[in-house]
């Protein structure tokens, strides 16, 4: 099976498969995968130039208020995330203890939630989530369990309510990052680290850290945060999506190595394969933050059928 990926989509990324070679339509092709669409750039997806308060997206520099709490969220993410920390969290989280639901009533507890590390959006969460499937599913109309990556990718961020822990949002959103290794200067705000206790620690603040170079990313502890709580709720429910849909959830916040690059020395040949579908799921996730508003209802019964493909009628959370 083959991946057909456009030059530009690629190109981003600082680490490439081997088994890529260009064809005459311009494009990729990347042995083992599900087809992307041709002349994707042409009819598809399309990234606005500035977000829905007029700013570069992403742009952390920007001078606005909301900017300023942007900047004060990363600094206590990145002064309270440690080792230590990222461990315990995996530990109580991985009771899954908390509730026991279905993946559309999770869906819905979204409306609840606003992202305070995003500086493109203050939407409540759930139209992010349909924002991001519906562009997705108009340029990938085959690929439904990427349609439903989409929609479920974010529904971790419910552990900042009560009842889910109420943790604070430096512990469920932002972008992720590896722990129990030096903190790389690719990391947004990278100043703050100099507080966390791990920086200090000659175990943790080398290159490689505790990790064996090429390792793989499963045995790497990623900063706690809605990546990880969802990956876990949906493994150990026995979601029967794709491992790239799996890889997409956890990682999808590790902007530091899908966008920067970096950390790519800990990666083993499964993440750079499955990294090529993380990339091409980013540019929706990003970019199709929009005021303009899903109807909910319109959509909904599509997506049920998903899940009911997908998953149990209820999960443990």
């Amino acid at each position: 099976m083959t991946i057909l990926i456009d030059q530009h989509v690629l190109l981003q990324s600082k680490v490439e498969g081997e088994n890529v070679h260009a064809v005459e339509t311009n494009e990729l092709v990347v042995n083992g995968g599900f087809p992307v669409p041709k002349n994707e750039t042409e009819h598809g997806f399309m990234a606005p130039e500035i977000n829905s308060f007029g700013h570069s997206f992403r742009a952390y520099d920007a001078e606005s208020e909301r900017q300023k709490g942007v900047e004060e969220f990363y600094r206590l993410q990145h002064i309270n995330q440690t080792y230590d920390f990222v461990k315990k969290m995996g530990e109580e989280y991985g009771k899954l203890d908390k509730a026991e639901m279905g993946i559309w009533e999770c869906c819905e507890l979204l409306n609840e939630v606003v992202d305070d590390s995003d500086p493109d959006l203050d939407e409540p969460q759930i139209q992010h989530l349909l924002q991001t499937a519906e562009a997705i599913r108009k340029d990938y109309p085959d690929e439904d369990w990427l349609h439903l990556t989409a929609l479920i990718h974010d529904l971790g961020k419910i552990i900042v309510l009560p009842g889910f822990g109420e943790l604070p949002q430096w512990a469920v959103v932002g972008d992720t990052f590896p722990v129990g290794c030096a903190f790389d200067e690719s990391n947004i705000h990278h100043k703050y680290f100099l507080d966390n206790p791990d920086y200090k620690c000659p175990a943790y603040n080398t290159k490689n850290g505790i990790y064996d170079e090429g390792c793989g990313l499963d045995k790497v502890a990623i900063a706690w945060g809605h990546d990880a709580y969802m990956y876990m709720v949906a493994k150990e429910n026995g979601t029967t999506l794709p491992y790239a849909g799996l890889f997409i959830i956890r990682y999808h916040s590790f902007y530091p190595l899908h966008k920067e690059g970096a950390y790519t020395h800990l990666m083993n040949e499964e993440d750079i394969e499955n990294l090529k579908w993380l990339k091409i799921f980013n540019k929706y996730d990003l970019y199709t933050k929009s005021k303009v508003l899903v109807d909910v209802e319109k959509v909904k019964p599509y997506y049920i059928s998903l899940i009911e493909k997908y998953f149990p009628s209820k999960l443990k959370w």
